[in-house]
């Protein structure tokens, strides 16, 4: 079993923007260095848009109110870079939808490393984690939601899914201070 930490969205227009998301700033920080060390596979995931609005669904108003907030959502903005240390060896992946894999060559790379078992954070939880856990999971990862590692804007949303919706799909939901994980 060889594994890889996701992190998703983590990135300064949204820490910047929305104070939810920081609080799972200090657990992931805390967790990078041990992931490293072990060897772990490290892809940090962000959001944004072509700053000329091409890849932006027609009639869909969240996008849209996402694309006209600004530099937070344009890609090679400020606002897009991730707001946690990336090192060398890290994977960072650009993506313009909810999942890490909508779009993306992250599962390129994950099988490039040989990687079976993904160990999943970010926000939002109900956004961002879900669709990346479903996708995962129906491309035959084994899936690990790191509960601390996830926030989202209505704290008991967040709680339906880590103690309800995950555990029920099958997927591990753990702190990241309990998280354990092999190295690719």
């Amino acid at each position: 079993m060889t594994t890889a930490l996701i992190i998703g969205d983590i990135q300064r227009g949204i820490t910047g923007g929305y104070p939810f998301t920081r609080e799972v700033v200090a657990p992931l920080t805390e967790l990078l260095p041990r992931a490293r060390a072990a060897g772990a596979l490290v892809v940090f995931v962000h959001f944004a848009f072509r700053p000329n609005g091409a890849d932006l669904p027609p009639g869909n108003a969240l996008f849209r109110s996402f694309y006209e907030a600004g530099d937070s959502f344009h890609e090679n903005s400020a606002g897009a870079e991730i707001d946690l240390p990336v090192a060398e060896h890290d994977v960072v992946v650009l993506k313009r939808r909810a999942s890490a894999f909508a779009g993306t060559d992250l599962e390129l790379v994950l099988r490039a490393h040989g990687v079976d078992t993904l160990a999943v954070a970010g926000v939002a939880t109900s956004a961002m984690v879900a669709a990346t856990c479903y996708d995962a999971a129906d491309r035959d990862y084994r899936v690990t939601v790191l509960r601390d590692g996830c926030a989202d804007a209505d704290p008991a949303m967040h709680d339906f899914f880590m103690d309800a919706v995950f555990p029920s799909r099958g997927f591990e939901v753990m702190s990241c201070a309990s998280w354990g994980f092999k190295a690719v």
